[in-house]
């Protein structure tokens, strides 16, 4: 432990499993007090109580927007102030356009635009106030390039970066940076609707990273000089020809 993040409180959404998880485990590991905001409270309960007291269990349902609208008082009153705000949750779907349910798109589409786009809204006001602050999100390689058989996971992830891209040069001039990590496939839930002969594939092959190396890359983005935005990082495993 080398204390990088020491005194920083930082909220992460979709933090009780995946990449949101590691990031949190990776922030505390450098002396970060961290909200983890899920909607899964048992299971926020049970990782809180495994990674000690500077883990802070916030049970939100992004998809509801008066508990977004709601989430900076409930942070500020549970962690006493927030400096990163990490808008990680999503989901994924892949297929063809022409099988595909849009339903189900729709609620994809909720979580990872307007759910993301919400919370980031009820937490900048606070940041620009404060002059300082990290908005980050997880975003996807889907995001630069558009990969065929994940045509809805990839416009959602262009979405994602024309905000970051956007929102960034508005708050620059206030302190409050904005940037996004891309990663490549990585081994989380958001995969488990993949064939399984593409899985087994992609394991065998190392064409999956795990949720660490990607936490290990957040950390690198909120740990730069204050005169310096990692606006984009992306993150690739060797075999990945994108």
């Amino acid at each position: 432990m080398a204390d990088l993040m020491n005194g920083k409180i930082a909220a992460i959404t979709g933090a009780a499993s995946g990449i949101g998880l590691e990031c949190a485990k990776t922030l505390i590991a450098e002396g970060a007090k961290v909200v983890l905001v899920d909607r899964a409270q048992d299971k926020l309960e049970q990782l809180c109580g495994e990674l000690g007291p500077n883990a802070l269990p916030l049970v939100v349902d992004l998809l509801k927007p008066s508990d977004v609208s709601g989430m900076l008082a409930r942070i500020l009153d549970i962690a006493g102030g927030l400096d990163v705000f990490h808008a990680n949750a999503g989901a994924y779907i892949g297929g063809p356009v022409a099988e595909g349910d849009p339903d189900a798109w729709d609620r994809m589409l909720n979580l990872n635009i307007n759910a993301a786009f919400r919370s980031v809204h009820a937490v900048l006001p606070y940041m620009i106030e404060k002059k300082t602050g990290d908005i980050l999100f997880t975003s996807s390689i889907a995001g630069v390039v558009p990969v065929v058989w994940e045509p809805i996971y990839t416009a959602s992830k262009f979405a994602v970066q024309a905000f970051v891209h956007s929102t960034r040069r508005q708050v620059a001039q206030h302190g409050v940076r904005v940037g996004a990590v891309l990663p490549g496939p990585v081994v989380t839930a958001l995969l488990d609707d993949w064939p399984k002969e593409k899985m087994d594939e992609a394991l065998a092959n190392g064409s999956l990273m795990q949720p660490k190396e990607v936490a290990d890359a957040v950390l690198f983005m909120l740990t730069r000089p204050r005169n310096v935005t990692i606006r984009d990082l992306v993150i690739l495993p060797n075999s990945v020809d994108l």
